[in-house]
């Protein structure tokens, strides 16, 4: 226990860092309209391509004794997956809103 204190201690910095990032990044998109979702949409799921690649270059290079690496590789495969399939589909949604439907 005494160790994840010391890793606290000495990652403080990139630890306020991400958390502003996640507020700041939450305000961003919440202001975003409507009318701008699909194409956000399609680069979030650009960036969420990227950061699968990151993830499985995590994976193929850690260590086989560094399980934090390869845990948190494994979930940012699971999770960067997810978003991108999800995020596809639900483009496809909704570009099938717009379509004129055949009669």
């Amino acid at each position: 226990m005494n160790s994840v204190f010391n890793w606290f201690a000495a990652n403080e910095q990139m630890i306020y860092i991400i958390i502003l990032v996640i507020f700041l990044g939450f305000i961003v998109i919440s202001r975003v309209p409507a009318v701008l979702h699909t194409p956000l949409m399609s680069n979030a799921n650009a960036i969420s391509g990227v950061v699968l690649i990151g993830a499985i270059i995590v994976i193929g290079r850690a260590n086989p004794d560094n399980y934090v690496a390869l845990i948190l590789g494994f979930l940012a495969v699971v999770l960067g997956t997810l978003n991108v399939v999800g995020g596809f589909a639900v483009t496809d949604r909704m570009l099938e809103m717009f379509k004129k439907k055949k009669q």
